[in-house]
């Protein structure tokens, strides 16, 4: 007589373990992006085989889940602000399962840190410059936990940069302003003379337009899964929120909009809703 099968737990099917074993790791998996996973950079975690697509979630924020039947992969992007040592992703089989814990380790990393003196009018808002960054704060916090399963969720995500030129290497870097520290840079800075076309780096869906007090004109694209992608400082812009774009079709024009000393593309991408380093995303 055939004795039936164990029941298995999700982890089981999945070839992970459970709290507090914390033997879920980070794999260097091939694909992009790269994994790298410091503050500012990105986990890729094998979750292994299971018949659906496994539901990921850092907190209460949902995770980018990459793959097939026969091998997920959670790709999870680090804050800077995180510190050194184990954190923790929650898996579900779907939505209203059971989820069950599991760990991975952020290394250690330690970015630049630069030191201006300048005149306190450029670093002190006035009440109302103040008052209206508060109000674009509130509405990007809106855009930023957008979260859709278009597009980028069955695609290669190696990214097309948006602007040739020159690269800074800044991601990460926090300025001190007088003594008075301001958040890492959290993204990439590519040299773009005014005017020069901005184009998607991934098949995706304009879902935010506007002139702000610190980026400028500014276009959020969302890719699917949580991957969103974010252009400041733009001279011209040339699509509305709902557009489709395809890889590599121009929507604006690079510029100066903004606080900014002089022209150029600031770039961020942005993983279950923290922004991590472009580079991840490039060919190498």
């Amino acid at each position: 007589m055939t004795q039936p099968c164990p029941r298995r737990t999700l982890l089981q099917l999945a070839g992970l373990a459970a709290l507090p074993g914390w033997a879920a790791t980070s794999h260097a998996q091939s694909g992009t992006p790269r994994a790298l996973p410091v503050p500012g950079g990105v986990a890729r975690i094998a979750l292994g085989a299971a018949p659906e697509r496994l539901l990921a979630f850092t907190g209460d924020i949902p995770v980018l889940v990459l793959g097939s039947p026969q091998a997920w992969t959670a790709v999870v992007g680090i804050p800077l602000a995180a510190q050194e040592g184990l954190a923790e992703l929650r898996v579900q089989a779907s939505a209203g399962a059971a989820s069950q814990a599991l760990g991975y380790r952020i290394q250690g990393k330690r970015y630049r840190e630069q030191r201006l003196n300048v005149e306190p009018r450029t670093v002190d808002l006035s009440p109302s410059d103040q008052a209206r960054f508060e109000r674009e704060q509130a509405h990007q916090q809106q855009v930023m936990a957008s979260f859709t399963t278009l597009l980028a969720q069955e695609a290669d995500l190696t990214m097309r940069p948006p602007v040739p030129g020159t690269r800074s290497t800044s991601f990460g870097m926090r300025r001190i302003f007088n003594g008075q520290p301001r958040k890492p840079h959290s993204g990439m800075d590519i040299a773009a003379a005014t005017g020069t076309p901005v184009v998607a780096p991934l098949p995706g869906r304009v879902i935010d337009v506007g002139d702000y007090f610190f980026n400028g004109g500014t276009v959020w694209l969302d890719h699917g899964g949580g991957l969103l992608t974010l252009y400041c400082h733009l001279s011209r812009i040339d699509c509305r929120v709902g557009d489709t774009l395809a890889t590599g079709q121009a929507f604006s024009l690079a510029g100066a909009t903004g606080r900014v000393t002089g022209p150029h593309l600031h770039w961020g991408v942005m993983l279950n809703r923290t922004m991590v380093d472009p580079a991840l995303f490039l060919p190498t």
